[in-house]
């Protein structure tokens, strides 16, 4: 069996052109060819890039620019968010070794895998993570915990290579695989959508941080495409049935109907 395809790289908000050559040479030395840019600061394609790539022309001419995150990851099954603290988030926290192995078994499984990385100061926001399956956190030291974009990307890529040059055969995945990034995405807003019609985020300034756990939550349970499926028509089936008590309800209320 050939190699898996590597995991694509995803750049949060990326700052300067710099770094973006500078990603782009270090997947180049360890394999990794797919790198996409969400809203970069500097637009993209920016010519101090190819400066800092050193050659690896190859990745930087096949980058694709989204305008957020959820787009990015919608045809992915497993993205892990690269980041120094796990945050508000209750999701498994991995070393990229760990996240390098479950990658290596979903790519080989025919899944759509990435890494996604924050911008050079801000990092990234909860709610993107939110979108994530888990976090990869490097063990550095903490004495001294300053490492640039590329020096993280370079010590993922790295793991993902010697992973393949000395790997056992991928574990066999029973079942149907989790569902893609935009399935989920659409069962989440159609769940918050329905809450919120019920009044459930209360008070409204809540309404961000308990999407953001509900999203977390149901995200861990990896649901399958049919499993999506079926939860909506849940959601939707109590929706209706929401509707049905107003009604009477109201009714009610107007001496339509007997108390």
């Amino acid at each position: 069996m050939s190699d898996p395809t590597p995991p694509i790289i995803i750049l949060d908000k990326s700052q300067m052109a710099e770094n973006i050559g500078a990603v782009a040479r270090v997947m180049a030395n360890f394999g990794l060819s797919e790198l996409r840019l969400v809203a970069p600061r500097d637009g993209w394609p920016q010519e101090r890039a190819w400066a800092t790539a050193s050659g690896a022309d190859w990745v930087l001419e096949g980058i694709k620019v989204f305008d957020s995150v959820a787009e990015a990851v919608a045809d992915l099954n497993t993205v892990f968010a690269t980041t120094a603290r796990p945050r508000e988030t209750r999701q498994p926290v991995r070393t990229p070794r760990e996240a390098a192995r479950v990658l290596y078994d979903d790519r080989a499984s025919g899944l759509g895998v990435g890494l996604l990385f924050g911008g050079e100061r801000a990092g990234l926001e909860t709610s993107d993570i939110a979108l994530c399956q888990g976090i990869v956190t490097i063990p550095i030291d903490p004495r001294h915990q300053s490492l640039n974009l590329a020096q993280a990307v370079a010590i993922n890529a790295y793991e993902w290579r010697t992973l393949v040059l000395d790997a056992p055969p991928p574990n066999f995945r029973e079942g149907e695989p989790p569902a893609s990034g935009a399935l989920m995405l659409g069962m989440y807003e159609h769940l918050e959508k329905e809450l919120d019609a019920a009044g459930f985020f209360h008070p409204p300034e809540k309404f961000r941080s308990m999407s953001q756990n509900l999203r977390v939550m149901l995200g861990r349970a990896a649901f399958t495409a049919q499993e999506a499926a079926t939860f909506r028509g849940v959601i939707t089936a109590l929706s209706k049935g929401r509707g049905r008590v107003l009604a009477r309800l109201a009714k009610k209320a107007a001496g339509e109907e007997p108390r």
